[in-house]
């Protein structure tokens, strides 16, 4: 480094160096830097277990240095449920995309909810089935243009979007659900924040700790990069807005 100059910038140590496969853009990658940050800084990697289903991140184990668990479709959460029950003594997570949690794994998401389960939740909707060909997805916004919806989601045949996080702060086994999001450098240290909250209050085992990730997908979406931050901002944050919705005892 020369002198003078102030290192900014220095990749987790449990983040794996080798180039992802992820679309330009996606904020996969911000994720995954930021969760890895987190278990580095609080000395809980080799006390971490990952849980990833199908999606674009399938490939999750391929980047992050701690134990992963790979399960089917929409399974991850009876996956982590059991992770969790054979292995109190760990910091379970669960990394899902809106397909996987809230189609295929609703039931599982739910009632793993429900239960109260000691399992952190990364929910990473981009309101679209990204990894199949840009289908719409229960997170598809009303009027969005998918593969599946070419003139729009209309919600008298579709339903309106779900909204999980709301969804699952009404069980009281859920300890904490907070919505965010990377498409600014705050928001980005905001997720940052709700992803360590999570990690310590799955230490404490008061119960499950949701983070969803307002996140992009700009090839399903048909657009550039900074074309899909702009609709992020102007169309899904209004309809899934960030900010805590349910906090540990309430």
């Amino acid at each position: 480094m020369r002198e003078g100059y102030e290192v900014v910038y220095k990749r987790p140590k449990s983040l794996i160096e080798t180039r992802m496969h992820y679309c330009p853009g996606c904020f996969h990658g911000t994720v995954h830097k930021l969760l890895m940050e987190v278990l580095d800084e609080m000395e809980i990697v080799e006390k971490t277990i990952g849980v990833c289903p199908v999606g674009c991140s399938v490939f999750a184990y391929d980047y992050m240095n701690v134990d992963m668990q790979e399960a089917a479709h929409g399974r991850a959460a009876a996956v982590a449920t059991a992770i969790s029950r054979l292995h109190p003594d760990k910091y379970v997570f669960s990394y899902q995309g809106d397909g996987d949690l809230a189609a295929i794994g609703t039931a599982e998401t739910i009632h793993a909810c429900n239960r109260g389960e000691n399992i952190v939740f990364i929910f990473i909707n981009n309101g679209i089935y990204g990894m199949t060909g840009g289908q719409m997805a229960p997170t598809t916004l009303k009027g969005q243009i998918t593969t599946t919806s070419p003139h729009g989601r209309d919600p008298i045949n579709a339903g309106m979007p779900l909204k999980m996080s709301e969804i699952v702060s009404g069980f009281d086994g859920v300890a904490y659900v907070e919505r965010v999001s990377c498409n600014t450098a705050g928001n980005a240290r905001k997720t940052k924040k709700a992803l360590e909250k999570a990690m310590k209050i799955s230490e404490q085992k008061i119960g499950t700790s949701f983070i969803e990730v307002i996140s992009n997908c700009p090839s399903g979406w048909k657009c550039t990069p900074v074309q899909s931050l702009d609709w992020i901002k102007d169309e899904q944050i209004p309809y899934f807005p960030l900010g805590v919705i349910k906090e540990p005892g309430k």
